[in-house]
C-alpha cells in the first residue's frame, strides 16, 4: 500500500465520524453526508499519489466532502427553488474549513442515533457507523449478526430518523437517562471493535482512543449518571494493557503472559480512581461491575496473584444484572482459574446453541477439552473457531494450538 493510500485508511477512522457528524448537523441527512464523505475519501485516493498529500489532511477531508455536498445541492435544485436547499447551501458554506473545532457535533449525532422511538439494536448499529466509522461487516461481528440483518437495521433507522423528525441535539437535562443506556452501549461497541478487531490489526487503538474520548465527554456532560463513569474506568483499564497485547511479530499475547511492567499504570491509576467516584455515587451497574473485575486483574502484580474467586463472584453479579451468554461464558473462565476445566466444561457445553457461530465460544471450549487432554475434541473445537475467526492474530493463535494439539 502506498503511502498516500495508507494516510486515506488511517484518516478514514479518524475523520470520518468528524465530518460526518458536522455535515448531517447542517444538511439534516445522514445518507448525503456519509456519501459526501465518502466521496472525499475517493478523491483523496485519486490525487495524493499524484499531487502528495496535503499538509493538514484532515482538513483537506472535511473541506471536499463540504464541496460536494454542495455541488449536489445545486444539481439538485437546478431549474427550481428550493428554499430548504438555498438555506442548507449557505450553511455549508459557511461551515468553514476545519468543522472539528465544534467539538460535541459526535455527541449530538450519538443521542440522535439513540433516540428512544428507535429499537436498541437500530440506536446502536446507526451510531457505530455514522460516528464511529465502523464497516457493516464489523457491526455485524459486534452484534453477532449477519451483514444484511445490520443493513437493514441501518436503511430503517435513518428512515425513521428523517420521517419522524428526530431533532439533532444533545437531549435536555431531564431526558438524559432514558437516552444513556442507548448511548453507552454505544460507546462500549466502538471500543470493543478497537480491542478485538474484526480484521487485522488485532488492536485499533485509534477507535478506543475515540470511545474514551466520547465516554469522558459524556462523563463530564453526567457527572452523576454512575454507568457512564463505569464505563470510562472500564475502558481505561482494558486499554492499559494495549501495547503488551500483542508482540513484536504482531502475534497476540495472552493475559498471563504479559509483561505487566509495560502496562499503562498511570491509566491503571486513573481507572480505579473512576471506578471507585462511581462505585461512591451508591447504584451498582454492570459497567461498574465489569471494572471492578478489570481492575482486579490490572492491580494483580503477577498472574498468580489474581483473586479468580472474586472475579467470578463479580460475574455471578453481572449474570443477574444483565443476563447474557457471553457472561455466562466469561463466568465459566473465571471458574476454570478458580476450580480447574472440569468444573466449566459443562457450563460451556451448555452455551453451545446461544454461541456456536462465536469464535470465542469455540476457542474457550477447545482450551478447557486441550486442559483436560481430550486431544481430538480440542483439534476439531479449534478448527471450528478457526472456521469464525476473522482477525489475522487471532486465527494465527488458534493455529498455533492446533499444531500443538497434532504435534502432542
Amino acid at each position: 500500500m502506498s503511502e498516500a493510500s495508507e494516510v486515506v485508511d488511517r484518516l478514514f477512522r479518524r475523520e470520518s465520524g468528524r465530518a460526518v457528524a458536522s455535515l448531517i448537523r447542517v444538511l439534516g441527512d445522514f445518507d448525503l453526508a456519509e456519501e459526501a464523505v465518502q466521496e472525499a475519501f475517493t478523491v483523496a485516493l485519486d490525487r495524493w499519489p499524484v499531487q502528495g498529500i496535503p499538509e493538514n489532511p484532515g482538513a483537506w477531508i472535511t473541506t471536499t466532502a463540504r464541496n460536494r455536498a454542495i455541488d449536489r445541492l445545486r444539481r439538485e435544485r437546478r431549474g427550481r427553488e428550493k428554499t430548504d436547499d438555498v438555506q442548507r447551501i449557505h450553511d455549508l458554506e459557511r461551515l468553514g474549513d476545519d468543522v472539528h473545532e465544534i467539538s460535541d457535533d459526535r455527541l449530538r449525532l450519538i443521542f440522535t442515533c439513540c433516540h428512544p422511538a428507535l429499537p436498541m439494536d437500530s440506536r446502536v448499529a446507526l451510531t457505530l457507523r455514522t460516528v464511529g466509522g465502523l464497516s457493516t461487516r464489523e457491526i455485524a461481528r459486534a452484534f453477532i449478526a449477519s451483514e444484511s440483518t445490520i443493513q437493514q437495521r441501518l436503511i430503517r433507522a435513518k428512515k425513521k430518523i428523517r420521517d419522524a423528525g428526530i431533532p439533532y441535539r444533545v437531549p435536555p437535562r431531564e431526558l438524559l437517562p432514558e437516552r444513556v443506556d442507548g448511548v453507552l452501549a454505544v460507546l462500549y461497541l466502538i471500543f470493543n471493535e478497537g480491542y478485538a478487531a474484526t480484521e487485522s490489526p488485532l488492536v485499533r487503538t485509534e477507535l478506543c482512543d475515540e470511545s474514551i474520548w466520547l465516554a469522558r465527554v459524556l462523563a463530564q456532560l453526567m457527572p452523576d449518571e454512575p454507568e457512564a463513569l463505569g464505563l470510562l474506568a472500564l475502558m481505561l483499564l482494558q486499554h492499559s494493557r494495549r501495547e503488551t497485547r500483542t508482540d513484536p511479530a504482531g502475534e497476540l499475547v495472552l493475559l498471563e503472559d504479559q509483561d505487566r511492567s509495560r502496562w499503562d499504570h498511570d491509566m491503571i491509576d486513573e481507572g480505579v480512581d473512576t471506578l471507585e467516584r462511581a462505585m461512591a455515587l451508591d447504584e451498582a451497574g454492570p459497567y461498574q461491575v465489569q471494572a471492578a473485575i478489570a481492575s482486579l486483574h490490572a492491580q494483580a502484580p503477577r498472574p498468580d496473584d489474581t483473586d479468580w474467586p472474586q472475579i467470578a463472584a463479580l460475574y455471578r453479579s453481572l449474570a443477574r444484572m444483565a443476563p447474557s451468554p457471553i457472561v455466562e461464558l466469561n463466568l465459566a473462565v473465571a471458574i476454570v482459574m478458580a476450580d480447574g476445566p472440569a468444573a466449566a466444561l459443562p457450563m460451556v457445553d451448555a452455551l453451545a446453541a446461544d454461541l456456536d457461530q462465536y469464535h470465542l465460544f469455540h476457542a474457550t471450549r477447545a482450551d478447557l477439552l486441550r486442559r483436560l487432554d481430550r486431544r481430538d475434541e480440542a483439534a476439531i473445537a479449534y478448527r471450528r473457531a478457526l472456521d469464525l475467526a476473522t482477525n489475522l492474530q487471532e486465527r494465527a493463535f488458534l493455529e498455533r494450538r492446533l499444531r500443538a494439539i497434532r504435534d502432542g
